[in-house]
């Protein structure tokens, strides 16, 4: 149980549950390639079975850490901060962006869109689930939608949500790791056949790096 004063700065954002931080590659979408480091904040009661960090999930095993240090030291780093989960967008975003703007850091978040947008934001990356559909603040300010394929079924949810994501948002398919020897190939034929999308791949595993 956090005390009171500790639970305030947590609901304003000025500490936040944080699970990780590293600096590695970005391995997927837009950006895949680009040196980024990385905040995973914990917390996120989206539930998609094959989360590939589950242990992200409940917010109370991830320590409140105030958001000056963590961008003392995502300033030490690349040029470029990542702010993902768990999802992000279950708290307050609004102070850390400002405070990692100030640092002159490019600020990006991997969010499922499930919760109202907050923050100032340089990259949205949109990868939504079925069983929580983002808001419509997301949709609105997404920069990409990266829809993640398990099943053939995943094609028909990925053209939906391409129906509700802004014009100008880029869209990907990935394919969901476990699957990705079945799935790879449906999504490249997919792709060839409908060139509105691009393939995405989790180079980061492929390269064995965070």
């Amino acid at each position: 149980m956090l005390s009171k004063e500790i639970q305030l700065e947590v609901n304003k954002g000025a500490m936040l549950p944080l699970m990780e931080e590293f600096y590695t590659i970005q391995g997927e979408g837009s950006h895949t390639g680009r040196a980024a480091y990385f905040i995973r904040i914990g917390g996120c009661d989206v539930g998609c079975h094959w989360c590939d960090v589950k242990e992200s999930w409940n917010a109370e095993s991830h320590p409140p850490t105030s958001i000056d240090l963590i961008v003392e030291n995502a300033a030490k780093y690349a040029d470029t901060v990542v702010v993902t989960g768990g999802e992000p967008l279950s708290w307050d975003m609004t102070l850390l962006t400002q405070r990692l703007k100030d640092k002159n850091l490019k600020v990006h978040i991997e969010t499922s869109g499930a919760f109202p947008l907050s923050g100032t934001w340089d990259w949205i990356c949109l990868s939504p689930k079925k069983n929580k559909l983002p808001t419509q603040t997301v949709y609105d300010n997404a920069h990409e939608l990266k829809v993640i394929i398990y099943n053939k079924h995943d094609f028909i949810f990925a053209e939906e949500q391409a129906e509700l994501v802004n014009d100008n948002a880029i869209l990907f398919l990935q394919p969901e790791w476990s699957k990705k020897e079945e799935m790879t190939p449906l999504i490249v034929d997919y792709v060839m056949n409908n060139p509105k999308w691009r393939v995405s791949l989790q180079t980061h595993k492929y390269l064995n790096i965070p």
